[in-house]
């Protein structure tokens, strides 16, 4: 049986499903066919039901849940993992909650968990402009010298480059995250369709874990696979990508996991002032 799964290039995704991918694992009779896209684009795909299994930024997930349901496995989410807001110009000084009220911010994609966190954290800023997550820097880079004020809010590989490219961290979002609800922060799960009997969900969600298990007993050497899609990253950015977003929580959500997962949802459903529906969020946990 072959599956359509999306994940992004990014080291943490690769290095999680390159044992299922490239059948370094037992499959079990499935096989999946593998795209390859920036979260933003899986978000948006996710919202028409076009794939079978795919990652997909929390701050999507209430706009999927017609057609998937989250899988324990295969995560990323944690502490001190979330996004940073940073800018060409330094912060105020004394100040740990900027003005960003007059400030033009570019956001990794409107769907996204970052955007969510960026606008609980400052309700008021309004200037958004959304952009693939890896144009951000550079956007902040060539708008120093004009006038107005700009910021971006920066995820991924990016939190371990932007400080070379002499641009400055304004706050850590997973800091207010976490200060204002207790729980680690959802950044992206996997989602598998709704429609798949729970015995599918179950074994794929299995084969993931295995998928994980194995990369982790082979660290810390680097599959090719994570190496070939990394678009050029140094080796040490790569570690530090996959230390940062690949963890206990990426084998299984867990009780905390889940519990922030709702969090998030609740939150999601104040802030849009929408409801997410009553659908089951995750896939049956007596068929994991």
């Amino acid at each position: 049986m072959k599956l359509t799964l999306g994940f992004s290039p990014c080291p943490n995704d690769t290095f999680i499903f390159d044992a299922l991918v490239n059948h370094k694992i037992d499959t079990e009779g499935l096989s999946f066919e593998v795209l390859l896209e920036d979260v933003q684009t899986l978000n948006l795909r996710a919202m028409e039901g076009k794939l079978d299994l795919t990652k997909i930024s929390y701050g999507a997930l209430p706009l999927v849940l017609q057609h998937y349901m989250v899988l324990p496995g295969g995560g990323a989410l944690g502490k001190g993992v979330g996004p940073l807001l940073i800018s060409a110009q330094p912060a105020e000084p004394g100040k740990d909650h900027p003005n960003m009220d007059d400030h033009t911010i570019a956001i990794p994609g409107e769907n996204t968990t970052a955007h969510l966190l960026f606008s609980q954290a400052f309700p008021k800023a309004k200037k958004k402009i959304f952009k693939v997550f890896n144009e951000i820097e550079d956007f902040l880079l060539g708008s120093a010298d004009q006038a107005g004020k700009t910021a971006g809010v920066i995820i991924h590989e990016n939190r371990f480059t932007y400080q070379k490219k002499g641009l400055v961290k304004l706050m850590d979002l997973s800091e207010y995250w976490e200060k204002e609800t207790g729980y680690p922060i959802p950044l992206g799960g996997i989602a598998v369709r709704r429609d798949f009997s729970p015995a599918l969900q179950s074994k794929i969600n299995t084969l993931i874990r295995k998928s994980v298990e194995h990369a982790f007993g082979n660290y810390p050497s680097l599959p090719s696979y994570v190496i070939e899609h990394a678009q050029e990253m140094e080796e040490a950015i790569m570690r530090q990508h996959i230390d940062l977003y690949v963890n206990d929580y990426s084998l299984d959500l867990g009780t905390g996991g889940r519990m922030a997962v709702q969090r998030f949802i609740e939150i999601y459903e104040r802030e849009k002032h929408v409801s997410a529906g009553t659908r089951d969020i995750f896939i049956r946990s007596d068929h994991i």
